[in-house]
Formats: C-alpha cells, sequence, structure tokens
C-alpha cells in the first residue's frame, strides 16, 4: 500500500468533533486508532502508546538521549460538514486530476490529518531504516482540537507532571504561500511564533416580553441590533504586534522598494503599513488589529412572541499584547448603551510569542529549505487561528505552528468549509519535511 492510499482510507474515517459530547460518534475515534495501528505497525511495535483524556494518542519514540525531546502535534478530528455542498462526497477521499495537479478532496486533508499522517509516514520511513533519533520524540495527537481542546490540554499536563521539558514543539499553523505579503514574491514558509488569543463575550438585551403585535419602540433585538452595528462600526485600533515586525522585517529583503524600507523602518512606517493591511483583505487585516464578529444570535422562541432576552455572541481574537480586560473596555465603549450587558462566557489571553532565531528556529527554518523548495523563505508569523500548541507554551519557549505544505489560495480558502483538498505533490513534500525534522 502506498503512503497516498494510507492516507485516503484515513481520511474516510469520519473522527468529527463537536461541541456537544453526546453527538459526538466515538465509535469513529476508535476505528481511526486501530486503522493507525494496522497501517503503521512498526510505530505501534517499536513506539509506546498511551491514550490519554478518551480518545487522544500520545506516542514516545525513544532517542539515544531523553533531554530535550521533540515534540510533534496534530489532531485526529475533524470539523461537520452538516450542510455544505461538495464537489465531491466529503469522507470519500475522491482524487482527481493527474501529475502536479493531482488532488484529493476530503475533509481533513488539510485539517489536520494531512500532518498526522505525513508525521507517521515520516516515523514509519526512519524506523523501516533502522534510525534513531538523536532525543526522544513525543507525538501528540488530540482528538477535540476543533472544540474543547481536552485532549492537548491533558497531554500537555501530562508531560509537565513527568517533567518533560522539549526544545522544540511544531504544530499545525501557517504553510508555504505565495503573494501573502504585497510586494514579496518568493514563496514564504508562514512559521507561527505566536497566536492571536481567542474569547466569546455576550452582548445581551432583555424586556418585560410580551405579544408581538404590540411591541415597544426600542424591543430588546432592536436594541441589540444596534449594540451589534455600533461593534461594527468601532473597530480595534491597528498596531503592529511584535511577530508582524519581525515578518515583515525579515521578508524586507525580499521586497522590493519602497517596501522593502516600509518593512525595515516598521518604527516610523507602521501607520502606513497597517492602514495598508487593513484594507488588503481579512488576513492581513487580522495580523494588524484585534478582531471581533457576532457568529450567533439568539431571540424570542417563537414568531409572535416578544423576546424577553436577546443574545449576541462575539468572536474576539486577541492580539499579543491585548488583554481581556482591553477587550471588554473596548466592547463596552463601542456599543455606548448601559442596558446592554457584555458577558464573557470563555476567553484565553494570546500565546507567549517564541524566538524567531536561535537554535530551535533554524532547526525548522533549515528542514523547510532542503526539502520545500532553496527559495522559499521561512518567515516569523502570528497565527490567526487557535491551536493545540496553545497548551504546551508552558513546557517551552519554542513553540512553533507550521503545516510543511505548499497551499493556494482556493486551498486555503476551502478550510472548514466545501472542497477542502490538497495537491498529493504537496503532501508527499510534507512527509520529506518531517522526516529532515525528525533527523535533525
Amino acid at each position: 500500500m502506498t503512503p497516498v492510499e494510507r492516507f485516503r482510507e484515513l481520511l474516510r474515517i469520519p473522527t468529527v468533533s463537536r461541541v456537544d459530547l453526546a453527538e459526538v460518534d466515538t465509535a469513529r475515534f476508535e476505528e481511526f486508532h486501530a486503522a493507525l495501528a494496522r497501517l503503521y505497525p512498526l510505530t505501534h511495535a517499536r513506539l509506546e502508546r498511551e491514550i490519554v483524556a478518551g480518545h487522544s494518542l500520545l506516542y514516545r519514540w525513544a532517542g539515544e538521549s531523553t533531554d530535550a525531546p521533540l515534540v510533534l502535534l496534530a489532531h485526529q478530528d475533524v470539523v461537520p460538514v452538516d450542510g455544505q455542498a461538495w464537489r465531491h462526497p466529503p469522507f470519500d477521499a475522491v482524487v482527481e486530476g493527474e501529475g502536479a495537479e493531482e488532488v484529493i478532496y476530503a475533509r481533513g486533508a488539510i485539517d489536520d490529518k494531512g500532518a498526522l499522517v505525513a508525521i507517521l509516514e515520516a516515523v514509519e520511513e526512519a524506523l523501516a531504516e533502522g534510525v534513531t533519533p538523536r532525543t526522544d520524540v513525543w507525538l501528540a495527537f488530540g482528538h477535540d482540537e476543533e472544540t474543547h481542546g481536552s485532549g492537548a490540554r491533558a497531554i500537555a499536563a501530562l508531560l509537565a507532571e513527568r517533567g518533560i521539558r522539549p526544545a522544540l514543539v511544531l504544530d499545525e499553523g501557517g504553510a508555504v504561500v505565495e503573494g501573502a505579503l504585497p510586494g514579496v514574491a518568493a514563496p514564504t514558509a508562514m512559521i507561527g511564533v505566536a497566536e492571536r488569543g481567542v474569547a466569546t463575550f455576550d452582548l445581551v438585551t432583555r424586556e418585560a416580553g410580551g405579544h408581538a403585535s404590540t411591541p415597544p419602540r426600542l424591543p430588546a433585538t432592536a436594541r441589540l441590533a444596534r449594540a451589534i452595528d455600533r461593534l461594527r462600526r468601532r473597530p480595534f485600533p491597528l498596531r503592529l504586534a511584535d511577530p508582524v515586525r519581525a515578518m515583515l522585517g525579515t521578508a524586507a529583503a525580499h521586497a522590493g522598494e519602497p517596501l522593502r524600507t516600509l518593512f525595515r523602518r516598521t518604527s516610523l512606517s507602521a501607520p502606513v503599513v497597517t492602514a495598508a493591511f487593513s484594507l488588503l483583505g481579512p488576513e492581513t487585516n487580522a495580523l494588524v488589529r484585534t478582531t471581533a464578529v457576532v457568529t450567533r444570535l439568539e431571540g424570542a422562541a417563537g414568531e409572535n412572541v416578544l423576546a424577553t432576552t436577546a443574545r449576541a455572541s462575539v468572536n474576539v481574537r486577541l492580539l499579543p499584547g491585548d488583554t481581556l480586560s482591553d477587550v471588554a473596555i473596548h466592547l463596552r465603549r463601542a456599543v455606548a448603551d448601559p442596558l446592554v450587558d457584555l458577558e464573557l462566557r470563555q476567553g484565553g489571553e494570546a500565546s507567549p510569542v517564541s524566538p524567531w532565531h536561535g537554535d530551535e528556529w533554524r532547526r525548522v527554518a533549515s528542514a523547510v529549505v532542503a526539502t520545500l523548495g532553496d527559495d522559499v523563505v521561512p518567515l516569523p508569523y502570528l497565527q490567526l487561528g487557535a491551536s493545540d500548541s496553545r497548551f504546551y507554551t508552558g513546557l517551552t519557549a519554542n513553540v512553533y505552528r507550521f503545516a510543511p505544505f505548499h497551499l493556494t489560495r482556493a486551498e486555503r480558502d476551502a478550510l472548514h468549509a466545501p472542497d477542502e483538498r490538497i495537491r498529493v505533490d504537496s503532501w508527499l513534500r510534507g512527509i520529506r519535511f518531517y522526516r529532515a525534522l525528525l533527523e535533525s
């Protein structure tokens, strides 16, 4: 069986995580575990394996030394496909195209079974060749990254309890992309050195209620709608966080003028750069400000009933340097209505910032250049979404977020959306990246 055939078999197992644990089909995760053991026999014969927090997997590959191990993260679970219209059934792992255009369509092809299976392919291959790593290697595969993160949290706590202090932790994150930064033509490997915090605040309005035939002048829903619009009209201020400054400073050598000077001299050019990034698109805008967007609305239980409580859930992603307290102050000022309550449902601060220099950074960057292309420029990057890596920042300063796949704009847009897919050539190169990292 080829690596691609093994990958497709694992993609066909719908390990969907859901917020409501009662709706999770845990048998699918057990099926996935059994398939891993069958498809990667050397890994399961020679590495120690533990099941943590119900369905998360932790493997230890003993190296020549137990000091400063390498920890590779990935997650087994995928997001639901409910209500999405796909080109091919999302769990059929259909292959389409030929040569460089050969593509696998499947939920999880990128997020995140692409990395998980590529890691196992690299380990199985190395074991077959008699490789012993320089230090211990831990593989930590969470089962609910897309929802609660309880698996990764439990694994990180277990490693901490055992006194494991990794030299390097690598999780999913940025990828090899083109055109991500204006004026930079070279492909760039976006290696996350930090990730934004994530929080949910609720805007809540209340009234006495009653029959919809006799509404008050400003019902709870209208007051809430006004608050939502005020929030949209007053975004968070623009600024350059340290990881973004580092990204621009590193990219400057690969940009033409005047962008080269703007990227190098951000102490002076920050107002111009942030204003431009805010207008270039959602991704660049999210690099230069904390963002807030209403994602859920709740009102009355019936169509002819006035809502006694109307609620809007606000998803907030915090730049490093902003705190949950800062966010609450901004939201209250933006809404400017004492009759709209602000409630923090859940929240986490932005992660610490890992160094974009030093041995462990060079270890990742060197593996990128050696396996993904000597024209690829490794750049420090601010990870926009949350990942399991946030639970490991207490174990080491060197936590990085990078998926070793060359992804187009359309492929990145398909994450969590219909037609998630990955090019076969790109996925196979990712295996080589992990192999190089394992032997570095």
